[in-house]
């Protein structure tokens, strides 16, 4: 099994990243893991022509694309702002998310097929918001986007969850052995549904021809 590890913490040594820690010394020895910080890569977040006109990946992207095309479980860590990922996490989905790689409509169709199926994933989210906060007053808002209409809507499954607060006023020094535990069941019981589904796409569409 292959375990792609994303990092979406915009700054080093923050909390986000010591659960991401965690996680990777919980994954069973026999997996390959390969990890990257966000921070680490070098690309415009801006899809400035939408889907309009042809934007050429930078090479930091192109290898991230690959190591999703060949991954068999992504996990993603990152602190939640104002609701959502940092900025440069969202503009990460803008530039990467892409149909025809990830995903595609089906003709004269509203809907569509997620070409990331026989993949599963992990999210690990930071944030001051108690996660009672999260369901009750924000409808759980972060993570059903996530689960349905980015991870999900591309075909990971199962996309799981864990929302880690508040990290604010001593909520992370309370509650990290809880979290650890938690991580550590959910490192140690990866398992991809419809593995025989999953599909290398990225090599189609660098060949692609259309703008």
């Amino acid at each position: 099994m292959h375990v792609l590890m994303l990092d979406g913490h915009p700054d080093q040594g923050r909390f986000s990243t010591s659960l991401l820690d965690h996680y990777q010394r919980s994954i069973p020895s026999n997996a390959q893991v390969t990890r990257i910080a966000l921070r680490d890569l070098a690309f415009g977040p801006n899809l400035k022509h939408g889907y309009k006109k042809r934007t050429d990946w930078e090479p930091d992207l192109e290898q991230l694309a690959a190591q999703i095309d060949q991954c068999d479980h992504l996990v993603v860590a990152f602190p939640m702002w104002w609701g959502s990922e940092p900025a440069e996490l969202k503009g990460l989905l803008d530039r990467l998310f892409l149909p025809g790689f990830m995903f595609s409509y089906r003709k004269n169709s509203s809907l569509w097929d997620g070409h990331m199926q026989g993949r599963s994933a992990d999210m690990i989210v930071t944030m001051d918001t108690p996660p009672f906060f999260l369901r009750l007053l924000y409808g759980n808002a972060i993570v059903k986007r996530w689960k349905k209409q980015v991870l999900g809507f591309v075909g990971f499954k199962p996309v799981r969850v864990l929302a880690c607060g508040p990290i604010k006023n001593g909520g992370a020094e309370k509650n990290e052995m809880k979290w650890h535990r938690q991580i550590e069941k959910m490192a140690r019981s990866i398992k991809t549904k419809n593995a025989e589904k999953k599909e290398l796409r990225l090599e189609r569409f660098l060949n692609r021809t259309e703008t």
